[in-house]
């Protein structure tokens, strides 16, 4: 049972929920950019939520089905095609032998996941299927898919198809400030500084990866003019550089860095941040650490909510 990758897209990459446990050594977590996205794909074909799937950057693949399955996209807009008849975004498809899925250009998000009915079965390293692009690793020999690719899928027993409850599509597209608490060194910024950071907009500059995500506003100063040692970084965390301008740091981050951290985006907004592309404007709005625990807890009530079987 495979899938054959007629063409690889931009950035095309098996991602899962991600390799956590590891920043130790310099691992960083890699999986989906956007998990929520992904979590519904794998639910509405009724794999595990954070069963192996295919994260599209920007432009989406091409793939030859030599088996029929059941495939579902989620996430940013796209284009995706059998044959002549348009696939429907959020849903479960069905797709006989022979059948070639053409998958288009996102046009409201940078990144659309394809799941597959049992998976995609690649190795696991280190409790994750995830590509680390830098280690080299997981996924397809720890790298983006390429023309002539051959991905197998995993079993399909007691899989059960779902569905999504009616107008839930719409509430996918968050609006609003991207949610942060303070960062550890947040008391290095003058509360003129961090005011400035939470009330004047930032676009997103062309330096974007699943690394890290430089904006481009109005800088950000710190009053502290010592150098900072070399200490961890969270995930999500908000690096302010000596140019003022801040870097999100994303999910494949460096572990380790110099730069004072003003803020970090909450789990329940990190999948938001997967979405933002070059030019996109952001904002920030402060929560407390007790708001952001809710916000993650709403976030899983509502998606154990949406479907129907």
């Amino acid at each position: 049972m495979t899938v054959h990758v007629v063409k690889p897209g931009f950035f095309t990459t098996v991602q899962d929920g991600g390799r956590f446990g590891y920043a130790h050594l310099g691992i960083s977590p890699a999986g989906a950019a956007d998990a929520l996205a992904l979590r519904i794909a794998n639910l509405l074909v009724g794999n595990e939520e954070y069963a192996p799937g295919l994260e599209m950057t920007l432009l989406g693949a091409t793939f030859a089905f030599d088996v029929p399955a059941v495939v579902a996209l989620s996430g940013a807009s796209c284009e995706c095609k059998l044959g002549s008849e348009t696939v429907s975004a959020n849903e479960a498809v069905a797709i006989a032998a022979g059948s070639v899925l053409q998958c288009g250009s996102t046009t409201n998000g940078a990144r659309c996941y394809l799941a597959v009915q049992g998976g995609f079965a690649v190795s696991v390293v280190m409790g994750s299927a995830s590509t680390d692009i830098r280690g080299g690793f997981g996924g397809v020999e720890g790298r983006r898919l390429q023309k002539g690719d051959v991905l197998r899928i995993g079993s399909r027993r007691n899989a059960q198809v779902r569905r999504l409850d009616a107008g839930v599509a719409e509430s996918l597209k968050r609006k609003g400030p991207i949610r942060v608490t303070r960062g550890a060194q947040c008391g290095w910024f003058s509360t003129e500084s961090f005011a400035k950071f939470l009330s004047s907009p930032c676009g997103v500059s062309e330096q974007w990866d699943r690394a890290g995500l430089r904006l481009q506003g109005e800088p950000v100063s710190s009053r502290e003019k010592t150098q900072l040692l070399t200490d961890g970084i969270p995930l999500g965390a908000i690096q302010v550089p000596r140019d003022g301008q801040p870097i999100i740091l994303f999910v494949d981050q460096q572990t380790t860095g110099g730069y004072p951290k003003i803020a970090n985006v909450i789990s329940a907004d990190m999948h938001r941040i997967g979405q933002l592309r070059p030019r996109d404007q952001v904002r920030f709005a402060e929560v407390s650490i007790t708001e952001a625990i809710e916000a993650l807890r709403a976030q899983e009530r509502w998606l154990k909510e949406i479907f129907v079987t």
